[in-house]
Formats: C-alpha cells, sequence, structure tokens
C-alpha cells in the first residue's frame, strides 16, 4: 500500500529580497508566506527546517504511540521535539541533523521498556527513514 501526500511551494524573486509560500494537500498551511529573514533572520514566519521538524515530531510521536500499543500499553501523554540543524558547509547549506527530545507519561512501564520502545520508535518512523531517502526529480522548465 503507497500512500501519497503533497505540500507546495511558490517562490519569486531572488534569493534575499524573494518572497514564498507554502501550502499542504489538506489545507493545514494555505499559502503560508516563508522567505530568507524566516530562515536566516529574525523574522517571525516559517521555514523548511521547521517544517521538517514539526513532520519528524509529530511522526515519532504516533510511530511510538503504535509501538507503545503493540506492547499494551497506553501514553498519557507524548510531548516530542525534533530539533533540525542547519549548517554552512563548504559546498552550501546542509541538514546535518536531527535531535529528538520526548517527555512521556506512560502509565505501567519502567524505564528500560521506555527508552528500547523509544529507541524503535525513532528509527522505525518514516520521517526518520526519509531523512535518508533517495530523492528523484522530476523538473520542468516552461517558456
Amino acid at each position: 500500500m503507497t500512500i501519497k501526500k503533497y505540500g507546495t511551494a511558490q517562490w519569486q524573486g531572488g534569493l534575499k529580497d524573494g518572497k514564498g509560500t507554502v501550502s499542504t494537500e489538506s489545507g493545514a498551511l494555505s499559502a503560508h508566506p516563508y522567505g530568507f529573514n524566516t530562515r536566516f533572520g529574525d523574522v517571525k514566519g516559517t521555514n523548511p527546517e521547521e517544517l521538517v521538524g514539526a513532520a519528524h515530531a509529530a511522526c515519532f510521536a504516533m510511530a511510538l504511540s503504535n509501538i507503545l500499543g503493540e506492547a499494551g500499553l497506553t501514553a498519557s501523554a507524548l510531548d516530542a521535539k525534533s530539533v533540525v540543524s542547519l549548517d554552512k558547509q563548504p559546498d552550501g547549506f546542509a541538514v546535518t541533523a536531527a535531535h529528538l527530545t520526548l517527555t512521556a507519561t506512560i502509565p505501567g512501564t519502567t524505564d528500560a521498556q521506555f527508552q528500547e520502545l523509544a529507541a524503535k520508535a525513532k528509527a522505525g518512523c518514516p520521517i526518520s527513514k526519509l531523512l535518508k531517502a533517495e530523492i528523484t526529480l522530476e523538473a520542468t522548465l516552461k517558456s
């Protein structure tokens, strides 16, 4: 079974003076603005790394919920955060790391079991796997 979801982005202008919008298939984001200053400056707004971080945290929490269920456990609360690092490198910028943090309340588990299940969720989360995925491209130039 393959499930496909999409996001879209539009951009006009140069890197520093340009402006873009990002949207999601669900409409959760609809023409939400982003730009150079929201990514590299202190202007409020979204950016690609923030969106990847949010997706990673959400995916991880859902994966852990599934793994907990398989172990006969249910979380009262899972508070997940993913900090995505964007670093300047000789050939440009690269996402070099994603750091997950989790605070959880799970009745009936031990710390050892919790650590094992959280590690399994980290490795099995589809967004964790995406960060190592093959990326393909189909590009069309309009005149």
